[in-house]
């Protein structure tokens, strides 16, 4: 069993509310890193010192927030009304249990029940303004001494291990942070190292362009969880990513074009140590890569990622080997990194 992923999955941490996560960040990484700090916008900044041979300041990023679900209106039969907190397929949610606030108050999301709907409704996808939760609460009174509007909701869902692969919540990008915490364990780089485990990506990638003004790095790497769509379909025969074929390797997202000598670097780094390796489809998503690229006059700045099936649903799944190289590859891309190798020319 994987606890750093069981620890980092099971974890409350939905965009905004984040701090649960950071305070068990902290404690995985404090004694493995010189200083940290916690950025007015809830970044957690570690620098693990280098070995001095060589004055780059590189940034590896991972984000902390999950999507999730926030209260938006107390109903008079004691319902939750809620809106989601990053991006949705509304297929996902009925029937899911969630916590919500502090307290982690249960509850289930529901909505009409399909024996009470008609012939032509039953084959609609429920729209997320018709679901509520319920939490058992008689009337709005009742529900209103349990919660607040603006309380946040995360899926309830445990770490589970299944031969190759993992299935839990958040691993986008629990994954990415564990990867991270596992690179700040090892042996010293040769550059100054800032660790940035970000804030709010999941809504507009919002924690990761200021925690990279504030680090001003030479280049950045940002370790993510990407969608895999591997499963059988008939009119998708070429899966963006496979679950089992090692980390995927940015090219272009909707927001970036990484940048082409770190992605050149990534690439002949994982042939050379024989890690698998596979290059995610070009165009959309995107990742925290988008905000730190445009940074200082612009960054260099190149995406790993671990596929994962079930993306922005209360499960998603991994494979463990993926995860495994994606922190082989990181570090070996790290210690590979010289000034010449993000050096443009003419």
């Amino acid at each position: 069993m994987n606890e750093l992923l069981k620890n980092l999955t099971e974890a409350v941490g939905v965009s905004g509310a984040e701090k649960k996560v950071r305070l068990l960040i902290r404690d995985l990484i404090i004694d493995h890193v010189d200083e940290w700090r916690v950025d007015t916008m809830g970044n957690l900044i570690a620098l693990k010192k280098g070995t001095g041979a060589s004055d780059l300041r590189v940034m590896v990023d991972a984000h902390m927030d999950e999507v999730g679900l926030m209260i938006t209106s107390i109903e008079t039969n004691g319902t939750l009304k809620f809106e989601g907190v990053g991006g949705f397929d509304n297929r996902a949610l009925l029937g899911k249990m969630v916590q919500i606030g502090p307290k982690k108050l249960a509850g289930v999301i529901g909505a009409r029940p399909i024996h009470l709907l008609k012939a032509n409704q039953r084959n609609n996808v429920v729209k997320i303004d018709a679901m509520r939760i319920d939490i058992g609460a008689k009337n709005k009174d009742a529900a209103s001494g349990k919660v607040k509007l603006g309380d946040c909701a995360a899926f309830v869902t445990n770490y589970e291990e299944i031969g190759p692969t993992a299935i839990g919540k958040a691993f986008d990008d629990r994954a990415g942070c564990a990867a991270l915490i596992e690179l700040l364990r090892a042996e010293p780089y040769p550059f100054d190292l800032y660790a940035a485990f970000t804030v709010q990506e999941e809504v507009g990638l919002r924690g990761a362009g200021a925690a990279a003004h504030g680090i001003k790095p030479d280049a950045a790497f940002i370790l993510e969880c990407t969608p895999a769509y591997d499963l059988p379909n008939e009119n998708d025969v070429s899966p963006n990513v496979a679950l089992g074929k090692g980390p995927s390797i940015y090219v272009m997202d909707r927001g970036t074009i990484q940048d082409p000598l770190l992605v050149s670097l990534i690439t002949k780094t994982a042939v050379s140590h024989n890690i698998p390796f596979q290059i995610r489809q070009p165009g959309g998503g995107g990742t925290n890569t988008a905000a730190i690229q445009r940074t200082h006059g612009g960054v260099p700045a190149a995406t790993i990622a671990v596929p994962g099936r079930y993306a922005h649903t209360p499960a998603m799944m991994i494979n463990l080997d993926d995860y495994a190289n994606v922190v082989k590859l990181a570090g070996a891309v790290l210690r590979s990194l010289t000034t010449d190798t993000i050096k443009r020319h003419a």
